[in-house]
């Protein structure tokens, strides 16, 4: 098996996702198949509206989300559910971020055994 020249380029974290903000709206969305209101994602996620937008515009055109606009007792309503696509995008990341966590924990504890300096006191 050849070993990785660059073992710590995590190539699998979508850039997409790795912002805060969306990160923050595609969690939110993973565990709600029937998708959330914009207003909900407002306050989930402590953004603006205008944030809101702009980062729900990155995730629909990146296959993420799907947003639709409807009325609902004669007032304008905004709902946004995760696609397919980006739910397994979704899984994909974390399954990256799992790794860092494990290699870092690795490196971590190898270096607090080689190095008594780094050992907690």
């Amino acid at each position: 098996m050849p070993i990785d020249p660059a073992p710590f380029a995590y190539d699998g974290l979508d850039r997409v996702i790795h912002e805060k903000a969306r990160l923050g709206i595609v969690t939110a969305l993973v565990s709600r198949p029937e998708g959330l209101s914009f207003n909900d994602l407002i306050r989930l996620c402590g953004l603006t509206q205008g944030n809101l937008s702009r980062h729900l515009s990155v995730l629909e055109e990146a296959g993420f989300v799907t947003i639709s606009k409807a009325f609902e007792s004669r007032r304008p309503r905004t709902d946004i559910r995760l696609t397919a696509e980006g739910r397994q995008r979704f899984l994909d990341y974390l399954g990256v971020l799992e790794q860092v966590v494990r290699d870092a924990s690795a490196r971590a504890e190898t270096a607090e055994m080689t190095d008594p300096k780094l050992r907690p006191a």
